[in-house]
């Protein structure tokens, strides 16, 4: 196949990209810095990858390059943690994945051929955040920042339908792997100095990243996938059984819980990405059948770090 991807460079893309590569296929990866994409990805090692340069929120000559393409990859989005939520940081959430998802959906709809997929991000964010209530694709959406955004960022990707393009919207929960959100943890851990942050009460809905890269080959390669999924393991834990399966596998005590109001003097309105959570599962794709190589977190933890 020939696919294009957006967020090429990132946590997901960059294996993503891997894996295309390593079954054949031919990969256009959409990047705002070239160079850096040559630095993870050697030319003479991955032949079959091209660069192309281009502005997320704005129309350019980067978009004829979809003609021709079997299928797209959406991935693109400015990071929701790291930062404060200042208005000018929320906009930029917001716009890299409302602008971001329109202009593919534009460059689609201008193909000649057309694409025949669109396997779109979102999150489990769009679902509010609930210590009681389970979530499924059925399950309204919430109404705090994360959901308003993921609520836009799916509406622009529906639109790709009015050009008869097949759609999968995947709502990644929080992926495990090494680096991203283990990453950050692992330091304390290995200080003895880790543990549950906040309440530990907070669900934490996950998916191993090798399981979310198989979801989206699925969703490119089966034409009958379509539609919203949930694309989170099918056993979500609770914040403290987390950490402390992650202390079992590292051999390390999980005893010294992160406050919470420490982590709001850090990180202001944007430490609600891991102070509370939600309760989510992947109804869908189970309803195919399809399997996770990874569906507990100590299978998962186990793979990444013993």
């Amino acid at each position: 196949m020939k696919i294009a991807v957006t967020g090429a460079t990132g946590f997901v893309g960059s294996r993503l990209v891997e894996r295309l590569h390593s079954e054949g296929h031919q990969i256009l990866a959409l990047v705002r810095d070239p160079h850096k994409l040559t630095r993870l990805f050697p030319p003479e090692q991955f032949p079959h990858l091209v660069s192309i340069p281009y502005s997320p929120k704005e129309s350019g000559d980067w978009q004829q390059s979809l003609a021709g393409c079997d299928g797209v990859v959406n991935l693109a989005g400015e990071p929701l943690t790291g930062d404060r939520w200042t208005p000018h940081r929320k906009q930029e959430i917001l716009a890299s994945r409302q602008l971001g998802t329109r202009k593919i959906v534009e460059a689609i709809a201008q193909a000649h051929p057309r694409p025949s997929v669109l396997v779109n991000a979102s999150a489990i964010g769009y679902y509010g955040t609930s210590e009681t209530a389970s979530f499924d694709e059925t399950s309204p959406h919430g109404d705090d920042f994360l959901a308003q955004v993921c609520q836009a960022w799916e509406a622009e990707a529906e639109k790709v339908k009015a050009s008869g393009t097949r759609l999968v919207i995947l709502r990644f929960g929080i992926v495990l792997g090494m680096g991203g959100a283990i990453g950050q943890m692992l330091p304390t851990f290995k200080l003895f100095a880790g543990g549950p942050i906040g309440s530990g009460r907070q669900w934490f809905s996950w998916i191993h990243r090798d399981d979310l890269i198989e979801l989206i080959l699925q969703s490119l390669t089966r034409s009958d996938l379509e539609g919203v999924f949930n694309a989170t393991a099918p056993h979500p834990v609770r914040m403290k059984e987390f950490c402390h399966t992650l202390g079992n596998v590292l051999h390390r005590p999980s005893w010294l819980p992160v406050p919470a109001f420490a982590l709001e003097l850090l990180l202001g309105e944007s430490a609600h990405v891991v102070l509370e959570g939600q309760q989510v599962l992947p109804r869908r794709f189970q309803s195919y059948q399809l399997p996770f190589r990874y569906p507990t977190v100590d299978t998962a933890l186990t793979e990444i770090l013993a």
